[in-house]
């Protein structure tokens, strides 16, 4: 399996050529990077930083050069170890406390009701349900105002959109666009906040701003992480879940967290991870040097069937050992948000529409992110 020459149907059917990675166990690519998919080669890896370094400064220069895209994605806390990964995620542990979502959830139930509100007959469960509530939540936890929130999704599509293993020129400038314009809003949002700063305890962006830590180019860009960090893969859990349970009706009366954790690992929202030796290593039988790029394939490994029985099947209520939010010390940070995000817009809209059909759809054409753009359904 090749990352930059796929094989035509791949992004609707990807797992036969995933059970093949999984065979294999690891796959060296063109560049010399390598391809992993069994879960125990992956868990392994996320949980030695020591040996498999999340920095990303030498694999993204060749990429994208001198540009936005790459101080951006070599600033933001994804791509980075110790000193900045501990700074930053200390800043946004302390605001996605259990209190602090706690305060968040009557506020997401509202939303989540004021857009199943607004839904007609025949919606598109993406655009008008799923890519809306990450948006509008994250857009609370920075206090962006309403009438601002209207670029965020179009920014942090083209952001991530970069960050396919092949991107192409043209995505590669819709990126760089998108963090140029990104950056622009923020700084001038930053210039009020600081001038009239909101309450730390419900408002990131204050919590942020206020941090000594941080320098102006580690704030800005870590806003920006944010936002992209919930809003894809969020929309693609909520929305891979509404075309699951339309295959697997059964499954609709389901308790909604084992759904969500099932969808989780079923159709991984996100299904590429990367991190870089430090040493020689082996892995799945190959010698592999230091300083190698190592793509890790969360997709397969969420269907390891060493790990998981059936694992083409959908079962809710098995044990969650996917990998999903990864593991280790880059653990996801907004695990809980997302999986709270996740609960209320299934278990909410499932109440309403217990037999709605999904009618239509659209795939985005995308390896690391794995959702649809469109859903056409008929409620009924």
């Amino acid at each position: 399996m090749i990352l930059t020459d796929l094989p035509s149907g791949f992004h609707d059917d990807p797992w036969p050529h995933y059970a093949a990675l999984r065979e294999a166990g690891a796959v060296r690519q063109p560049d010399g990077s390598v391809l992993l998919g069994r879960h125990a080669d992956l868990e392994a890896i996320y949980k030695d930083p020591a040996t498999f370094r999340s920095d990303k400064k030498e694999v993204f220069a060749p990429k994208f050069g001198d540009s936005p895209l790459y101080a951006h994605h070599t600033t933001s806390l994804v791509f980075n170890d110790p000193p900045l990964h501990g700074r930053v995620r200390r800043v946004l542990t302390g605001a996605l406390t259990p209190r602090a979502l706690t305060r968040l959830l009557p506020r997401l139930e509202a939303l989540v009701d004021g857009l199943l509100d607004g839904l007609g007959s025949e919606p598109d469960l993406v655009g008008d349900f799923a890519a809306a509530i990450p948006v509008e939540v994250i857009g609370d936890l920075l206090d962006v105002p309403r009438a601002e929130r209207g670029p965020l999704r179009g920014w942090s599509l083209a952001i991530l959109g970069a960050l396919e293993p092949a991107p192409g020129a043209a995505r590669l400038a819709e990126g760089n666009a998108a963090v140029e314009e990104f950056l622009a809003y923020l700084r001038d949002l930053v210039a009020r906040r600081r001038a009239a700063p909101g309450d730390p305890e419900t408002d990131v962006l204050t919590r942020l701003v206020a941090d000594p830590d941080l320098s102006e180019a580690e704030l800005l860009h870590n806003c920006i992480f944010i936002l992209n960090a919930g809003h894809e893969t969020t929309t693609n859990l909520i929305g891979n879940a509404l075309w699951l349970l339309d295959r697997h009706e059964a499954a609709r009366g389901a308790d909604t967290a084992a759904l969500v954790e099932e969808v989780l690992r079923m159709e991984s929202p996100n299904q590429l991870g990367n991190r870089q030796t430090t040493r020689a290593v082996e892995l799945a039988g190959l010698e592999i040097a230091p300083g190698t790029d190592l793509h890790l394939c969360i997709g397969a490994a969420n269907r390891d069937p060493s790990v998981f029985e059936a694992p083409d099947a959908l079962r809710p209520g098995r044990p969650a050992r996917h990998l999903a939010f990864a593991a280790g010390p880059h653990v996801c940070i907004g695990l809980t948000l997302a999986r709270m995000e996740g609960r209320v817009a299934l278990a909410r809209f499932l109440a309403r529409h217990p037999r709605y059909r999904i009618t239509g759809t659209e795939r985005a054409a995308r390896i690391r992110f794995r959702g649809f753009t469109r859903l056409s359904a008929r409620l009924g």
